[in-house]
């Protein structure tokens, strides 16, 4: 029946720094950007190279994220790279914290965590090619 993930919506507090770190930073493609001013609000389409979108939202007075990494719900958003010290080196360069790369005792895959402007966990998981 599911196919495939469509989109994920992310609501940021600070719409010019979401927009600059989701594009300028992560490189996602901008697909369509819309004020929408009965609710002072912006979305803005992203799509990634496989087809997946992320939509980014800021809605005045939204309530922030709860910091608790196992509380119920989104635990956290993972993107695939390509080769995972490359994409380290330009995060760090970019000024984004990362944690250190570790491998997964499972699938023997190498992934770190880093976060989004609003503190949304995010995830790098490494391809392996066999």
């Amino acid at each position: 029946m599911l196919k495939a993930t469509h989109h994920v919506a992310i609501i940021c507090s600070n719409y010019a720094i979401s927009k600059h770190f989701y594009t300028h930073i992560l490189g996602l493609t901008v697909l369509d950007e819309n004020y929408r001013t009965a609710r002072d609000s912006y979305k803005l389409d992203l799509a990634l190279p496989d087809g997946t979108q992320i939509e980014l939202f800021s809605f005045p007075d939204a309530p922030t994220r709860p910091n608790m990494p196992e509380a119920q719900g989104l635990r956290h958003l993972a993107f695939t790279v390509e080769n995972i010290e490359q994409a380290v080196e330009w995060l760090s360069q970019q000024k984004i914290q990362l944690e250190p790369i570790r491998v997964d005792e499972y699938t023997g895959k190498r992934y770190t965590f880093f976060k989004d402007p609003d503190g949304l966990p995010l995830e790098l998981c490494e391809e392996l090619s066999f």
